[in-house]
């Protein structure tokens, strides 16, 4: 699985990626809770390198395939946080640390 390439923004100090996740209560109940705190400390840590712009979803209509999240303009299902951990790492490059 590999993600769309990250843009620089406006400033080109940091690679700029739109992150949509899910909210709704299914997508939430089976891990988007977590999704969203791993999604909140990977922002903290990875500035000024990386720019997550965080979006929120209310419902993306796939409830069965969830959780839910969309990484520039893929979206991937039943995603874990081990699995949204390794999408991550995939926009920090191999010579980063861990998400």
């Amino acid at each position: 699985m590999s993600l769309p390439l990250a843009s620089k923004s406006q400033d080109n100090c940091a690679k700029l990626v739109d992150v949509t996740i899910c909210l709704g209560s299914s997508c939430f109940a089976r891990g988007n809770s977590k999704n969203l705190a791993l999604l909140e400390e990977y922002a903290r840590r990875h500035q000024p390198n990386v720019a997550i712009h965080l979006i929120g979803n209310l419902c993306q209509e796939q409830c069965r395939e969830g959780p839910n999240v969309k990484i520039g303009a893929t979206s991937y299902h039943h995603v874990t946080a081990e699995k949204l951990c390794e999408l991550l790492r995939q926009l920090d490059g191999p010579d980063h640390g861990k998400a």
